[in-house]
């Protein structure tokens, strides 16, 4: 049976402890995932017909469509709001639990679809520089993408953690070692499904304005990232730094 306020002190207290043991897999999937958007730009730059390998031949045709009828990130638009929350949110929280289950296959699964999706964000971004229209794609898709793309990389980090509990025991038993890599995951995928939530909330309904004051804008973003920042990495490096400093490590 759990305290009944359990809920709130898993917010606050035992998602940043958790973090702050789970540091060098979390780090593991940034460097990952920005590694495989440079093999995206860089490839996308070298090759212009990149993008179709990538994003497929009808999105890259519509997106054409859209910046030569003046409005390029029309994709946004042409849903209704309440469809595409459920559908966009239910889609995030499946492949962040993809992403976690594949760790099973060692740090190589979860890699792996680390792999496509930064090739994709670093392909998607160069498409639009390639038409002089970085900045403004970058306003827009970032309002939801701040959010969306930093939880699907930290539940790269719990496939990391699940992939590496079995394959580094250190000095728990393999069984053990791996039960509680799967429950420690289990809790970091749990601390992303509000996040997903107001992702699919700002792609849904706030980023087919495409056309927004760029204060509002850049509000929007630089929030998101101020509080996944704040919440994923200052406060568990400084609860990691406490601890360290109570067992008199430097």
């Amino acid at each position: 049976k759990e305290e009944s306020f359990r809920i709130i002190t898993f917010w606050t207290k035992e998602v940043p402890e958790l973090f702050s043991y789970r540091l060098k897999e979390l780090t593991a999937a940034i460097i990952v995932f920005l590694l495989f958007s440079a093999i995206g730009v860089i490839s996308q730059k070298n090759d212009a017909n990149f993008a179709r390998l990538i994003l497929g031949d009808q999105y890259v045709n519509m997106t054409l469509e859209n910046i030569d009828a003046g409005d390029p990130l029309a994709v946004y638009k042409e849903h209704t709001q309440m469809n595409m929350f459920f559908a966009i949110t239910f889609n995030n929280i499946r492949v962040s639990f993809i992403n976690f289950v594949m760790g099973i296959f060692t740090v190589l699964g979860t890699g792996w679809i680390m792999m496509k999706n930064g090739i994709m964000v670093g392909v998607f971004i160069t498409f639009f520089a390639e038409y002089d229209l970085l900045s403004e794609a970058m306003l827009v898709i970032f309002i939801h993408g701040a959010l969306e793309l930093s939880a699907i990389t930290i539940s790269g980090a719990a496939g990391f953690v699940l992939g590496n509990s079995f394959l580094f025991p250190g000095t728990y038993k393999r069984r053990t070692a791996f039960i509680k890599g799967v429950k420690d995951g289990i809790k970091m995928l749990l601390s992303l499904v509000p996040v997903f939530i107001v992702a699919g909330f700002l792609e849904s309904f706030i980023t087919r304005y495409t056309e927004m004051p760029l204060t509002l804008s850049l509000f929007i973003i630089v929030g998101s990232f101020t509080f996944i920042i704040g919440y994923y990495i200052v406060l568990p490096v400084t609860i990691n730094q406490k601890r360290k400093l109570a067992h008199g490590q430097p």
